[in-house]
């Protein structure tokens, strides 16, 4: 149970950090948000940073095996390059 948690929040994670690292290359195409400086859209992406530390930190603690989780550190780092790779290729397709 705890290592689906685990991966769960991953996902979760890796859905936030994908939308702040990319997310605002599609700003182009809303009118509002066109405008927006690069100083802006860093404060933005720092901001749904946040949500993806608040996410991962919880993860990795659940599900690493020193706090009573199923996987060592070498295997949660595997996990979260799988994820980031299924999420990004997932928001590729349905964003660009």
């Amino acid at each position: 149970m705890r290592g689906l948690l685990s991966i769960g929040l991953l996902v979760v994670s890796n859905t936030f950090m994908t939308i702040a690292w990319y997310g605002h290359l599609r700003f182009k195409d809303h009118p509002a948000w066109a405008k927006w400086g690069l100083f802006s859209v860093v404060l933005m992406s720092w901001g749904i940073a946040f949500f993806e530390y608040c996410f991962q930190v919880p993860a990795n603690r659940i599900g690493y095996s020193g706090y009573g989780g199923p996987f060592s550190l070498i295997q949660l780092r595997g996990i979260q390059e799988v994820v980031t790779l299924v999420v990004f290729f997932l928001f590729s397709l349905l964003a660009f």
